[in-house]
């Protein structure tokens, strides 16, 4: 049966799926194995972990965790998406006994609470409204497990001259005032405020997308 996309006011890429695996090395400029890598070493995995990776694409980023865990301790990857062009592709290239991809609305978790050991995004929230940045914390809050490991890349203020222009370019070529959000430095707030510790920012790529690391406080 085919695969039907999850109704949400965030911005979807059903249109990319084909060629997404093509143009994301071409977007991080040559450096995703870097950022990938940069990624895992902030989630610190151990080999029992439930790791949930929102809005996980074609799956890249879910398989290489995967890869960091034993199945046979319980440990497995889930990433979950919006679009079902995108966890279609992710299924077929990358689904494993501990890889596994659900068609799901990240403001919408179908998880049952504290069911993760941490949690992963790269490059989701610009996509989605102020609102659902909210929605979608909040529910990385209730599947988490106390302590559990909370770690986004994703546009922020930039640091660079350059990086200000591929920011705001992006926004309005796009016409996508989600970017303007990101890049008006939201995410610190909405992540604290959701129940988290405050994030620290760990590095910063291409002078626009930064890396936060936070927790769940423990209960």
């Amino acid at each position: 049966m085919e695969l039907q996309s999850v109704s949400t006011r965030g911005r979807t890429l059903d249109h990319a799926a084909r060629v997404y695996d093509l143009l994301e090395p071409l977007l991080l400029l040559g450096k995703q194995a870097e950022y990938d890598l940069h990624l895992l070493s902030l989630l610190n995995v151990s080999a029992s972990d439930r790791v949930l990776d929102l809005g996980c694409g074609t799956g890249v980023l879910t398989r290489m965790i995967a890869d960091r865990l034993n199945p046979a301790e319980g440990g497995e990857s889930v990433g979950i998406d919006a679009a079902a062009r995108m966890v279609a592709v992710a299924r077929k290239k990358r689904a494993s006994e501990n890889c596994r991809f659900e068609v799901m609305a990240a403001e919408a978790l179908g998880f049952a609470d504290a069911t993760f050991d941490a949690v992963v995004s790269s490059l989701f929230f610009h996509h989605v409204p102020l609102d659902l940045k909210e929605s979608a914390l909040t529910e990385a809050f209730r599947v988490l497990k106390p302590g559990g490991r909370l770690v986004i890349a994703d546009m922020h203020i930039p640091t660079t001259r350059m990086g200000a222009l591929v920011s705001h370019v992006s926004r309005w070529f796009f016409m996508q005032p989600q970017i303007g959000e990101n890049i008006r430095g939201v995410l610190p707030r909405v992540i604290e405020a959701a129940g988290f510790a405050p994030p620290s920012i760990v590095a910063v790529y291409f002078g626009y997308i930064a890396l936060f690391n936070t927790r769940k406080p423990n209960a």
